[in-house]
């Protein structure tokens, strides 16, 4: 997952692109809650992230109501998020591509031009051992704002979990 390489002033940072269906409700909330995580550790600029859909469906569109007001309850701020397409050439900058469910997973595996942008792809539910049984992260879109809470509180639970598994290398500078 990441490559050992001394970072100096102008090193790059590691960069992570959360994938979703459509960019309008799991991977915003992911992309906030990780950057929020980056931020409070003084982080924030050895951290790249970003997020997308592998549907064109919402291009251009501002996150899901409900991802802004389910965000906002837990105190975090959704409200500047455009939905964007994954792009298979996003392979290549990108040191870790997270999936929500094994149906992304599998889109985004097809889409990797190599074995080892496969490997980027991993399922956001591996971080989090009491969760990873599970594998995937429901999709709220036909649910109600209780069911977005429920999967804000996945992502939160799964993206701190790898957020700690990210911060020492991030502190040290490795990439």
């Amino acid at each position: 997952m990441t490559r050992a390489e001394p970072a100096g002033d102008a090193a790059q940072p590691f960069r992570v692109a959360f994938v979703c269906t459509g960019n309008i409700c799991r991977s915003p909330m992911a992309e906030v809650v990780l950057r929020a995580h980056a931020e409070r550790a003084g982080l924030a600029g050895r951290l790249a992230i970003e997020s997308a859909a592998t549907g064109d469906w919402h291009v251009g569109e501002p996150a899901d109501q409900r991802t802004i007001d389910a965000l906002a309850r837990a105190g975090y701020d959704g409200s500047h998020h455009r939905a964007r397409q994954f792009d298979a050439t996003d392979f290549p900058g990108l040191d870790l591509v997270v999936a929500f469910d094994r149906g992304q997973a599998r889109i985004l595996r097809n889409w990797a031009p190599t074995t080892l942008e496969q490997e980027k792809v991993r399922l956001l539910l591996e971080f989090e051992p009491e969760l990873s049984t599970l594998n995937d992260v429901p999709d709220p879109y036909y649910s109600d704002a209780a069911m977005f809470d429920r999967v804000l509180e996945m992502i939160e639970r799964s993206t701190s979990a790898l957020f700690r598994q990210l911060a020492p290398a991030l502190r040290q500078g490795i990439r």
